[in-house]
């Protein structure tokens, strides 16, 4: 089982098995990745690297989603 690592994500504290990644985590909330903007430690992260980025603890990750309407 692996190690849980803390991070923030907007701006709130969260809990993530070690070795996740950017696309993992939006998959645990949920979120599709077409529809999200993804900032990694204040950098901006293009929808293909998504899987690549693996998250580090302290990490601070913003998530701005897309809703449609109008």
């Amino acid at each position: 089982m692996p190690e849980t690592i803390e991070i923030v994500v907007n701006g709130e504290r969260r809990g993530v098995p070690d070795g996740t990644t950017l696309l993992g985590l939006l998959a645990a909330l949920d979120l599709d990745a077409r529809a999200v903007v993804v900032e990694h430690n204040r950098r901006i992260v293009r929808r293909p690297g998504l899987g690549d980025v693996r998250i580090g603890p302290g990490d601070s990750i913003e998530l701005v989603h897309f809703v449609g309407g109008g």
